[in-house]
């Protein structure tokens, strides 16, 4: 009787252990620690993956390089990922988690601003530049590779001729704050989408919306 439920144990235990690579998802926001980036346009990524956990009712806990919650969308292990590294040193984080938990590069999205778009605009694409965007920056040098997948929401580019820094990490207007909930809504909406329906899919239901 003890050996038939040691099998049983062992065989449950690793089921339990082995996941598909495939089901396995990694959705990075971008952004830099403390109170006083909370509410910048910069941070939009660590608002997006919030209001993701939000939606799914888990937390986050911090661990190793970074802010981790986990949640299953669909059958499929997603992981979230705010980074403790500040902006600069995003790919680190992100390097080292796809590593941890066997990510596929595939199955790996991350989530930035982008000065070229109007507010609230999405744009989800599988490659690119960093585009100026030193947290791309860092996470192509560590991936050692530009191909893999980036959904960039817009904060667009009002600001006077050497204003950026300051406008990239100054706080939404009103007029933005007011919108935000409706635009976090939409950005929860496509990485669900990413993750049950796979990139081609989202980038086709929510490119310019």
């Amino acid at each position: 009787m003890r050996s038939f439920f040691g099998r049983l144990f062992r065989k449950v235990t690793t089921e339990e252990e082995v996941i598909d690579p495939m089901k396995k998802f990694l959705i990075v926001g971008l952004g830099n620690i403390g109170p006083k980036y909370t509410e910048t346009r910069h941070n939009i990524g660590f608002k997006v993956v919030d209001a993701f956990a939000k939606a799914q009712e888990t937390t986050f806990e911090t661990e190793k390089l970074g802010d981790i919650a986990r949640t299953k969308v669909k059958g499929k292990t997603v992981i979230l990922l705010k980074p403790n590294t500040f902006m600069n040193l995003s790919g680190k984080a992100i390097r080292y988690w796809m590593q941890q938990e066997k990510i596929l590069v595939e199955n790996l999205l991350v989530i930035t601003d982008d000065l070229n778009l109007d507010f609230g605009t999405i744009r989800v694409k599988t490659k690119g530049s960093a585009g100026g965007h030193n947290g791309l920056k860092d996470t192509q040098a560590q991936l050692n590779t530009s191909v893999y997948n980036r959904f960039r929401f817009g904060i667009s580019d009002a600001f006077s001729t050497g204003r950026q820094v300051d406008y990239v990490l100054g706080e939404w207007t009103p007029e933005e704050q007011a919108s935000l909930p409706e635009r976090l809504d939409k950005s929860c909406e496509v990485i669900t989408s990413f993750v049950s329906g796979g990139i081609n899919n989202t980038m086709n239901a929510y490119n310019g919306k």
